[in-house]
């Protein structure tokens, strides 16, 4: 399968939050089963400082073959690489919305967000069903007695993707970790979906979350939890399932988008390396 590897020009910014900016793309080049599942993960390319476009990797046929295509492009030339997930596809188009936290003009995504406009144009690798949940999300919430959703604003999109994915009758609980009540958003599924809005107010980050699940009365029975956000919360929120829960560590998917304190471009700390080699275990 061969990852979709196009520009993408900027049509239209909205700040959806004081901190949120919701930036619509059109894309170049997008085949039209794409981005239409949850949680589908992608990379965009920014340009490097003097370049009014970025570089792009050429197309392999090797779904991996992108990143070593990447990796050739001379280090001067080369874009910036940040994770983001889709937050939707305008139906019969190739519109793709895709949110920015806007935490400071320190990162190379957010200082462009920050001055985002139409005619604006970033690389885009993917989405693709590559990237897609390693558990098929709706299969694993309808066997579950129940399903719990953490993160804090950077898993939003992927959390409202997965939300609006539910089998009707699946219980919910949502516990999402936001800078203050200006930041939160809207959230549409299942009749009966139970959401605890989090504000951090100067915490932290994760502090609030993670106290916010551990002292939380749980539903009894079986769960499957879906957790993401900022690296070292997800740790701890995981342990605490797995090992003062009981929930059997299958019944976890979990992803750390973010480090405090560190960026996608420092090393990976030894932690870092043990999640991933888990997830890529399978449990």
């Amino acid at each position: 399968m061969t990852l979709p590897v196009t520009f993408v020009e900027v049509v239209e910014v909205r700040r959806i939050t004081p901190r949120t900016a919701r930036i619509t793309f059109a894309a170049e080049e997008l085949p039209d089963a794409v981005g239409t599942a949850p949680d589908q993960q992608l990379k965009l390319c920014f340009p490097r400082p003097g370049q009014r476009e970025p570089v792009l990797p050429a197309r392999q046929d090797d779904p991996t073959g992108w990143y070593r295509a990447y990796l050739a492009i001379p280090e001067e030339r080369r874009p910036l690489l940040r994770g983001f997930t889709l937050r939707g596809r305008r139906p019969g188009t190739r519109l793709v919305e895709i949110d920015f936290v806007l935490h400071g003009d320190t990162g190379p995504a957010a200082a462009w967000a920050l001055r985002a406009a139409p005619g604006d144009r970033l690389g885009m690798v993917g989405p693709s069903a590559l990237y897609a949940p390693p558990v098929p999300f709706a299969e694993a919430a309808a066997a579950a007695d129940w399903v719990l959703l953490a993160g804090d604003e950077t898993a939003l999109p992927a959390l409202a993707t997965l939300v609006g994915a539910l089998p009707a009758g699946v219980r919910a609980v949502v516990y999402v970790e936001v800078a203050d009540e200006a930041e939160r958003q809207p959230l549409e599924g299942p009749e009966g979906l139970d959401v605890h809005w989090l504000h951090r107010d100067g915490a932290a980050p994760g502090a609030v979350l993670t106290g916010a699940v551990r002292s939380a009365e749980l539903p009894p029975g079986r769960p499957f939890a879906w957790l993401a956000g900022e690296a070292g919360a997800v740790r701890v929120l995981r342990r605490h399932l797995v090992e003062e829960r009981g929930v059997p560590k299958a019944s976890v998917d979990f992803t750390g988008y973010w480090r405090h304190r560190l960026t996608q471009d420092d090393a990976p700390t030894a932690e870092d390396l043990a999640d991933a080699q888990e997830r890529l275990a399978g449990y």
